[in-house]
């Protein structure tokens, strides 16, 4: 079976973690196409051909895919959608954001945040904030599918994988971009991070979770944050780890001030180690961590960022 998969593309750069980690899952059910729709996006194109599994990338070159808007990069996948049994993406807000217009106009239902293939027509994913696994089968002829792709182990590099420009799509014209606003960090994107030091409620300010951030300097890792902690102000909103927020999967994940509601569980408990900092023996967070510290995290915290 053919596979068209969307490659993360941010501006005309190439998400090469998300993207990789798509294919690892895309393989299961046949011949991985690559499709990279942007603005100048040849070098992601290239960058996409050097993925191991990849046997085709497409290239659609123009300024109306330049700024991710959703709708004509979504007439763009249609207009391909009669080569592939399956269309797939990374579940990120782009993904998110494209999939179920494609669903809508192909008339199939949209399968969304898989973590598990069972075969080409049946699929794992989480509900109820991760405590329940759903099999959910499909008897559309094409199938649309968002992968979580924390679920999945990156493919390497080494391909050799042809590229092929392609002609754009007509654009509906049923959206136009403004301008976007960017926090620039020199930390380490928060979905892709190795490492993640995340705070929670108990931090109790937005003045003291420079402790977190010094933390995670110390570590080269990206910051993280609790629901409680942004609704609270202590941190931004594209920092909530979470059900509401982002699903992360780093190989250490250290969570300092979280009580450990289920809803936050549900954005970092497939992380490979958990550390966790709190001063109330009886936090949930304590039932999943590798490893427990139980103590006043405006102690704890400094000590380790000295000892770091």
């Amino acid at each position: 079976m053919a596979v068209l998969l969307l490659a993360e593309v941010n501006g005309a750069e190439l998400s090469v973690d998300q993207t990789a980690k798509a294919v690892t899952a895309a393989q299961a059910l046949g011949e991985v196409t690559v499709l990279c729709a942007s603005a100048g996006c040849g070098g992601a194109a290239e960058a996409a051909a050097k993925i191991n599994g990849v046997a085709k990338v497409l290239c659609a070159d123009d300024a109306a895919y330049g700024n991710g808007l959703a709708e004509p990069i979504a007439d763009l996948i249609v207009s391909l959608a009669g080569d592939y049994q399956h269309i797939v993406a990374p579940a990120t807000t782009d993904g998110k954001n494209i999939l179920p217009r494609v669903a809508a106009l192909l008339d199939v239902m949209v399968i969304s945040d898989i973590t598990g293939i069972v075969s080409a027509d049946t699929f794992e994913r989480p509900i109820y904030a991760g405590n329940a696994v759903q099999t959910v089968q499909s008897v559309d002829a094409k199938k649309v599918i968002s992968i979580r792709t924390t679920g999945f182990e990156a493919a390497g590099e080494g391909g050799s994988a042809s590229v092929e420009s392609i002609a754009a799509a007509g654009n509906p014209d049923l959206s136009e971009w403004v301008e976007d606003k960017l926090q620039t960090s020199d930390r380490p994107e928060l979905t892709s991070a190795k490492i993640v030091v995340s705070g929670g409620r108990g931090v109790g300010s937005e003045e003291n979770f420079a402790l977190i951030e010094q933390l995670a300097d110390k570590l080269q890792a990206a910051v993280g944050a609790s629901r409680a902690a942004v609704d609270s102000g202590y941190a931004p909103n594209d920092w909530q780890v979470g059900q509401t927020g982002k699903v992360v999967a780093p190989d250490l994940y250290i969570a300092v001030g979280i009580s450990g509601a289920i809803q936050h569980l549900a954005g970092m408990k497939d992380s490979k180690v958990i550390v966790a900092i709190n001063k109330d023996e009886e936090a949930p967070i304590f039932q999943i961590a590798d490893f427990g510290l139980v103590a006043d995290l405006f102690d704890a915290v400094p000590a380790l960022t000295e000892a770091l």
